[in-house]
C-alpha cells in the first residue's frame, strides 16, 4: 500500500442505520477501563506499520470476546470501539477471550468519525468491510498503516463510519447466507492482512 496522501478519495452515501441499544451485557456485569484516544495516537505513532481494528457499534460481549482473542494472534496493536452503543471489556469478554483482553490495547472515544480522521491524519489507510462493493478483501492492498473496519451485528457499519473509510471491501460468499458473524469477519479480514505484510519483505 503506497503512503498515504493528502485529502480522501470520496466515498457513496446511504442511508445511515440506527446504532441499537446494548441488550447483550446484563447490567450487573462491569466493565474494565478502556484507553483513550490520546493513547490509541500513541500507540500508532510507536509502530512503523501500525495494524488497527475498528469496530463500529458491536454489542454482543462473545463477539467481541473472539475478535479479541483473533486481534491478539494476529499481531493487532489496538482495537477501537466507540464509548456509546458498543460493549466493553466485561467479565463475559475477558473469558471469551481466553485471556487476549488483558493483551490487547482496547481502545473506546466518543467520537468514532473524529478518530478516524485522526488516523488519516496519522497515515493510516482505512478499509471498511460491506456488501456494498463487488472488491473483494482479497484484492484490497492490506500492507502499510492500516485499520480494518468492521460494522455492528446484522446493521453492519454506520453511514458516517462507512464514508469515512478510504476503501471498501466484502468477503465473498458462496453460500446462501448474506454475510458472516462479525466474529469469524474479523478472522478473515486479520488473517488476509496478515498473509499480505509477511509476503512483503
Amino acid at each position: 500500500m503506497k503512503p498515504r496522501p493528502h485529502g480522501k478519495p470520496s466515498r457513496p452515501t446511504r442511508n445511515e442505520p440506527q446504532a441499537r441499544a446494548n441488550r447483550h451485557v446484563a447490567d450487573s456485569e462491569k466493565t474494565v477501563p478502556a484507553l483513550d484516544e490520546d493513547a490509541l495516537m500513541g500507540i500508532v505513532a510507536a509502530q512503523s506499520k501500525p495494524l488497527i481494528l475498528i469496530l463500529d457499534c458491536v454489542q454482543d460481549p462473545h463477539n467481541l470476546g473472539a475478535i479479541l482473542r483473533t486481534a491478539d494472534a494476529a499481531g493487532v496493536h489496538a482495537v477501537v470501539t466507540p464509548k456509546d452503543k458498543a460493549v466493553g471489556i466485561t467479565e463475559t469478554v475477558r473469558r471469551v477471550s481466553v485471556g487476549a483482553a488483558d493483551h490487547v490495547p482496547f481502545v473506546q472515544v466518543t467520537n468514532l468519525a473524529r478518530t478516524m480522521e485522526k488516523l488519516k491524519t496519522a497515515g493510516l489507510w482505512l478499509v471498511g468491510t460491506t456488501d456494498h462493493t463487488r472488491k473483494s478483501i482479497y484484492q484490497t492492498d492490506l500492507n502499510g498503516p492500516l485499520a480494518i473496519v468492521l460494522g455492528a451485528e446484522e446493521k453492519g457499519m454506520r453511514r458516517l463510519t462507512e464514508e469515512n473509510c478510504d476503501f471498501l471491501a466484502s468477503i465473498p460468499m458462496a453460500g446462501q447466507v448474506e454475510c458472516l458473524n462479525v466474529s469469524v469477519a474479523a478472522g478473515v479480514c486479520l488473517f488476509e492482512a496478515v498473509r499480505q505484510r509477511r509476503a512483503v519483505p
